[in-house]
């Protein structure tokens, strides 16, 4: 008979093939007043990038997802802020390096790698790499090296608007800290939910199941990112 482990990565492929969602609704997706702002922004524009950072990662389900199965068994304080302080090292050194060096990358590509890395948090969090390997990847090392592709895809998005150089490390430093300030947003209220679920029994029962959804939503990201790869 299958293992549960086996049960949920079968069924997080059977929600890859079986969902017909379109491969935009997978996208870093920008809002019609956004685009037109970054298309024709000139000079220092502080306070708006601070906010189109916020809201990139509020609304960024892919880091949000990744996110979300980091601080899954996070019971301490200081794990939590040493993980996320990981997190936030690898996303901000490429966002900024990639932009500023002009680094192109693939975006499909990229956020292909995003959708991998959700699979793989959710893999190691059913305790899939002690079954296969005998043990896990750094934790520690695996969440700083996925924060740079995630800082790599917020770079990709910019560079498609080919922001003027006038401002440009200024404005990118307001974003960057807007993604922090959005990211921190939606910590508060993850860590809420998690820690509210803890107290019921419920948290036990239902913490494969929502691991292997977790595992499931990652090869949704990464199979129509892929797909639109190979179709663009």
């Amino acid at each position: 008979m299958p293992s549960r482990l086996q049960q949920y990565c079968f069924f997080s492929f059977t929600v890859l093939l079986t969902l017909g969602l379109p491969v935009e609704a997978f996208a870093h997706g920008v809002d019609e007043n956004t685009r037109t702002f970054l298309q024709q922004n000139t000079g220092i524009q502080i306070i708006p990038f601070l906010y189109i950072g916020a809201k990139h990662m509020v609304t960024g389900y892919d880091h949000l997802l990744f996110l979300v199965g980091v601080l899954f068994f996070l019971y301490r304080s200081r794990d939590v802020l040493l993980y996320v302080s990981m997190f936030t090292l690898g996303h901000s050194l490429t966002l900024l390096f990639g932009v500023i060096s002009d680094i192109q990358v693939n975006a499909y590509l990229i956020d292909a790698i995003i959708g991998l890395s959700v699979i793989y948090k959710g893999f190691d969090n059913l305790g899939g790499f002690t079954q296969l390997l005998g043990k896990s990847p750094n934790a520690k090392l695996a969440v700083l090296i996925f924060g740079l592709f995630h800082g790599f895809g917020l770079a990709t998005k910019l560079q498609e608007f080919q922001l003027p150089e006038e401002g440009l490390i200024v404005n990118l430093i307001a974003f960057n800290v807007g993604v922090e300030l959005g990211q921190f947003t939606a910590l508060v209220f993850i860590l809420l939910a998690i820690n509210f679920w803890r107290k019921h029994p419920s948290f036990t029962q239902f913490a494969t199941s929502t691991n292997g959804l977790l595992m499931s939503a990652g090869f949704m990201l990464m199979g129509y990112q892929l797909t639109g790869y190979f179709m663009s």
